[in-house]
């Protein structure tokens, strides 16, 4: 496969008027035959390991666009700067704040956009995003600790007092505040009240918060030009409500019109949720609603490939595991997955926190794709961070803000205890500590790992398909193999580099961006990319 870029009431229903139905009274011969067809079926292939197939056209059960939007130029066309604004009342903006302050639910809200000077009147937008709400979250926050909240799970003792300004689990310098709504990460809905409707094919666009996240972009494209599946972003300047303008970074959204067209065959595409836990919990899919959603073909599809696969990897022994892998997941892409977030140093991929992944599933090959989302967490931890080394979110240290030099007997107040599914380095108790004494050249200003960077300790989720692969003997091979090509493709060979420098080309200042923040900031990206390039140089030939 090769990406392509990137209520009516039911009637009850009518009680049996008999015991045997007159239709089976009058054919028991035929029915006599099936039976004994299927003692002999079960005799004979009794032994044999029966798979569900899963059946259907995904491409044909695309929500259906009526009115696509034309605009006036590419939205994703980096050769020409593009600007965004939104109109929304005071009002529609409270309902949005408020709801999510005291129920957690991300409300939409009506609003207006202009793009490129096209102008989309009763959009839908709602915040969108876990970590990067921390600063949002009112009454809910954790005292002390501005805007954060603990994990799902995590008991935090009463009294326990946090550094100002210190989020764990949020990204690094990014803070999301209503008093700024320029700050907010926004998800932007055309169809949500006018169903058909699209702007350039697109039902849904997602915009990103800090400025100028040289980091995300260029892990987009790093991704997108080593030929795996990603998502199309561009740079725009901002405002909403006639603010002073600021830089953002938009991307695709994958819903149902981005899955039909990521492959050249059909599938679906699942979403993993933050709080997502991929184990088998039996064969009721009702089980799995609240952990994976189905973005395209719903009407036809279902979890059911999901299901099938955790099932046999629940049961699956070492060794078969390390045989029959190949039979329900594209081992080749997994490699190239696994590898990718480690060259990238992604402290937030399909095993971390936020669990920002999604899944593909193949109707002709019948396999499972593992697909990256979410890429605000890479490109910015440690530049030593070795092909077999544990990506995962680093706590405080040394000079960062509201942090003390990350420790190995760093242990919490009586009284705490970790998420469900959070693992943490041996002999560590939450919060987490990187588990290496991280040099200080590992980020491009000196200092070590701080709030939300990639390090090598912190909390991690276990997801058992990377942990078995990882583990595996079996893969270690395919997996450096496509670790030390992507290594070349995506740094020695300049890529990266190159990458930067066009970026550099393209990202409009503006008020919120200077031009001196802009070149610092992509001085300290080529900093991060040489050390990264050097680093890895330096394992490979060890």
């Amino acid at each position: 496969m090769h990406p392509t870029n990137t209520s009516g009431s039911i009637p009850p229903k009518s009680r049996f008027r008999h015991r045997i139905p007159t239709s089976l009274r009058q054919h028991w011969k035929l029915l006599a035959v099936f039976a004994a067809f299927v003692t002999i079926m079960a005799t004979v292939f009794g032994a044999t390991r029966i798979r569900p197939q899963i059946t259907g056209d995904a491409t044909i059960i695309a929500s259906e666009v009526t009115d696509n939007i034309a605009g006036t130029v590419d939205l994703f066309d980096d050769s020409v700067s593009h600007e965004v604004s939104l109109d929304i009342t005071d009002a529609e903006y409270q309902d949005m704040i408020t709801t999510f302050q005291k129920t957690g639910e991300k409300k939409w809200v009506t609003a207006d956009i202009t793009i490129d000077g096209t102008f989309v009147n009763d959009v839908s937008i709602r915040l969108k995003g876990n970590s990067t709400l921390m600063g949002v979250r009112g009454e809910n926050a954790m005292p002390g600790g501005e805007g954060f909240t603990p994990p799902e799970g995590m008991e935090i003792p009463e009294g326990m007092e946090m550094q100002e300004g210190f989020n764990p689990m949020g990204a690094m310098g990014t803070q999301a505040s209503e008093d700024d709504p320029t700050s907010l990460p926004l998800l932007v809905s055309f169809d949500e009240n006018e169903s058909g409707r699209a702007y350039q094919g697109l039902t849904e666009l997602s915009v990103r918060p800090g400025s100028p996240v040289l980091n995300e972009a260029m892990s987009l494209s790093l991704t997108g030009d080593t030929g795996q599946a990603t998502q199309r972003y561009a740079y725009t300047v901002y405002s909403i409500n006639d603010s002073a303008t600021t830089t953002r970074l938009v991307l695709e959204h994958p819903d149902d019109l981005y899955a039909n067209t990521l492959y050249e065959s059909g599938g679906y595409l699942y979403k993993a949720d933050a709080n997502s836990r991929f184990e088998y919990a039996g064969d009721d899919q009702s089980a799995y609603a609240d952990q994976f959603k189905q973005i395209n073909a719903v009407d036809s599809g279902n979890l059911q490939p999901i299901i099938n696969f955790l099932k046999w990897l629940d049961t699956a022994s070492d060794e078969e595991f390390d045989a029959h892998l190949a039979a329900w997941v594209d081992v080749d892409s997994f490699a190239d997955y696994l590898a990718t977030q480690n060259l990238l140093v992604n402290a937030d991929d399909m095993s971390g926190p936020g669990q920002n992944y999604y899944l593909w599933y193949d109707l002709e090959t019948e396999k499972i794709t593992v697909v990256s989302w979410d890429l605000n967490l890479a490109m910015q931890g440690d530049t030593s961070t070795g092909p077999h080394d544990a990506v995962s979110m680093g706590m405080p240290g040394g000079d960062a803000p509201g942090g003390a030099t990350a420790r190995e007997d760093m242990t919490p107040p009586e009284g705490m205890t970790p998420p469900e599914g959070m693992m943490l380095p041996e002999g560590m108790t939450p919060p987490a500590a990187a588990t290496d004494t991280v040099d200080a050249s590992s980020t491009t200003d000196g200092r070590t790992p701080g709030p939300g960077m990639g390090g090598r300790g912190g909390p991690q989720v276990e997801n058992t398909l990377k942990t078995r692969f990882m583990e595996s003997d079996a893969f270690t091979a395919p997996y450096e193999e496509a670790y030390w090509d992507l290594f070349d493709r995506m740094y020695a060979d300049g890529l990266a580099s190159d990458t930067l420098d066009r970026l550099a080309n393209t990202i409009p200042v503006s008020d919120g961006l200077t031009a001196e923040d802009l070149e610092s900031a992509v001085a300290e990206m080529r900093t991060w990319i040489d050390q990264r390039t050097v680093a890895l140089s330096e394992q490979r030939t060890a």
